[in-house]
């Protein structure tokens, strides 16, 4: 019997066939904590993004999630959507994460945007690379309107005339993923989507 990754209740699942050979997800989260998740579902067009797409509201018990996640470290929470990712970030498409600085991955100690993607088992490639340290929400819009650009294609990458979908874990301003899309299009990319776990209030 597995327990809930984040309440620690027992789930009780019921045995089938599909269970015994591996083909049924397993449910990482008890009813009640699912329930406390408040989807969005929102998709919609932003500057230099032809389409961005948010899975979740950023409401008390998305805050707890993320705070576990990132902030203490607790990687097996990574599972908690990775059915809802899988079935979103299906098809052709180049999946690209927004990736983090290398000063940021050693103090965080692992990256949880890769994270996310690879127990969702969904194929992804590092085609850019961050220039500063910075966090967005550290800075005022005027400042991050200012900005210098975020990031940079990772030396000897070839962006063909296709698409990519830029995956990041939350959606504040947006600042992020324009930078990121930017630079992609610039560098020969025919359409840039983005998707988001979560929606953030501005």
């Amino acid at each position: 019997m597995n327990s809930c990754l984040l309440c620690e209740t027992p789930i009780a699942e019921k045995p089938s066939w599909k269970a015994l050979l591996a083909l049924e997800q397993q449910t990482e989260i008890c009813q009640d904590c699912s329930k406390k998740f408040q989807r969005a579902d929102i998709k919609e067009e932003e500057p230099f993004l032809d389409q961005i797409t948010s899975l979740y509201t950023y409401n008390e018990a998305m805050r707890e999630y993320l705070h576990q996640y990132k902030f203490l470290q607790d990687v097996a929470l990574a599972s908690v959507f990775a059915n809802e990712l899988r079935a979103l970030l299906k098809g052709n498409a180049t999946i690209v994460p927004i990736p983090m600085h290398p000063e940021r991955r050693i103090q965080r100690t692992f990256a949880h945007v890769d994270e996310l993607l690879k127990i969702a088992r969904i194929p992804f490639t590092h085609l850019l690379e961050k220039t500063g340290t910075e966090a967005m929400g550290e800075k005022s819009k005027a400042q991050r309107l200012a900005m210098e650009p975020l990031f940079k294609l990772k030396q000897g990458t070839a962006i063909q005339p296709s698409t990519y979908i830029l995956v990041d874990d939350i959606y504040t301003t947006g600042t992020t993923l324009r930078h990121a899309a930017t630079v992609l299009k610039e560098a020969g990319a025919t359409r840039v989507d983005a998707v988001t776990l979560i929606r953030a209030e501005q």
